[in-house]
């Protein structure tokens, strides 16, 4: 019993030092104000459009790729923002292997609401297992410019996304620029507890990688901006490969080129998704991330402090130091999940505060599951995953 307080001990000692380390990185990344986006609100557009469409002229004309699969909440809205933006020339392309898509007949409202702005190709056929990274390799095909940016369907935008996004691709040592996302106003339990895992963990965790590895190594697929020479120099898009956003950085960041994260925070509205919702795609995450970093995945036990305190107590039988410690661990745990809430702008969030314990269970049982196994669902599709994340169709 000695031996499992002491181990136990040691975990949440280890999980409060990833705590204070997630506040620490956070807080400092959103605090460097000088570099810090400025967002462009359907209020200020008026007065600002005139202004920024005159600092737009510098700036090389860009092709905005979505691929689309179903339709997500606030599908209209989400694709709406992309194509009301104040840059002066771009365009936006939306790429659906199904035919049948229910997302197709609002795609084709879309188009006829801005018609020399959006193109809709349906019925891609799929290059590859990765029907996402086969969709964008047809809009790539048909895109007409050079700054390219990717960008996932259920996001939402401000009006000068496109000048956030791609001012720091005017140094030609950044290959690529990514950003983070979270829904900041969840209207249910699984909304609230999505959005709590990309706020609270994921971004931090992403904060500390970042400064440990010296530079970012990986990107996020709701928003990857790029310019043609370097996406082909980094080997372009892997059409059998899960979580190829995160490759696709990495490559990026090995073919010598800066992998910039922009403090702006993506809205991304998860709907009234269940918690089995949130399960399924975590799960396909953390596989990810294991085929990805290989052995550092398990050194992400010190993520879960909060978890451990339970058989601490139970084994220790309530010693008044596992008190302390449990008391001292979940202190920690709530100031970094405020540093966070109040980093991203997320004052939402503060109601749903008394499920943290819930996603802290969540994101161990998810830890544990995805530290070993292969298979994967992905919008339907059981997938296989192997080497360094390469995936095939699963027979079972």
């Amino acid at each position: 019993m000695i031996v499992l307080e002491v181990m136990f001990g040691l975990l949440i000692i280890g999980g409060i030092a990833f705590y204070l380390g997630c506040a620490f990185f956070t807080s400092r990344f959103f605090d460097s104000s000088a570099t810090l986006p400025q967002v462009t609100t359907t209020s200020q557009s008026a007065e600002n459009s005139s202004s920024l469409n005159s600092a737009s002229i510098s700036f090389s004309p860009v092709s905005i790729l979505v691929p689309v699969c179903g339709l997500d909440a606030g599908a209209w809205e989400n694709w709406s923002s992309l194509c009301s933006q104040t840059y002066t020339n771009y365009e936006v392309l939306f790429g659906v292997v199904d035919p049948q898509d229910p997302a197709i007949p609002v795609l084709k409202a879309l188009a006829d609401s801005f018609p020399d702005r959006v193109r809709v190709f349906t019925g891609l056929k799929p290059r590859g297992i990765n029907y996402k990274d086969s969709s964008l390799s047809y809009l790539l095909e048909e895109a007409q410019h050079d700054w390219i940016i990717f960008v996932d369907s259920d996001v939402r935008v401000p009006l000068n996304y496109i000048e956030i996004v791609t001012t720091p691709l005017l140094d030609a040592n950044v290959g690529m620029v990514t950003c983070a996302f979270i829904g900041h106003n969840p209207r249910s339990l699984g909304a609230a507890i999505a959005s709590f895992g990309r706020c609270f963990d994921f971004i931090p965790s992403l904060l500390i990688a970042r400064a440990i590895d010296g530079g970012l190594k990986c990107a996020i697929g709701t928003t990857i901006a790029t310019r043609r020479d370097a996406l082909i120099n980094y080997g372009g898009l892997h059409l059998n490969r899960i979580g190829s956003d995160y490759n696709i950085g990495k490559r990026a960041a090995s073919a010598g080129y800066i992998v910039e994260l922009s403090r702006y925070v993506l809205e991304s509205d998860t709907g009234t998704e269940s918690i089995r919702d949130v399960y399924q795609r975590e799960l396909r995450w953390a596989r990810t991330i294991r085929f990805n970093r290989g052995a550092q995945y398990y050194s992400m036990i010190f993520c879960h402090a909060t978890v451990f305190c339970v058989p601490l107590l139970l084994i220790s039988h309530f010693a008044t130091w596992a008190i302390a410690l449990t008391l001292i661990c979940f202190l920690v745990r709530y100031i970094q999940i405020l540093i966070s809430i109040r980093s991203m702008v997320a004052p939402n969030l503060i109601r749903w505060l008394w499920a943290v314990p819930l996603r802290d269970l969540l994101s161990f049982t998810i830890w544990v599951m995805g530290s070993y196994g292969q298979n994967v669902y992905w919008r339907g599709r059981r997938l296989r995953v192997y080497s360094d994340g390469l995936i095939t169709q699963s027979e079972s």
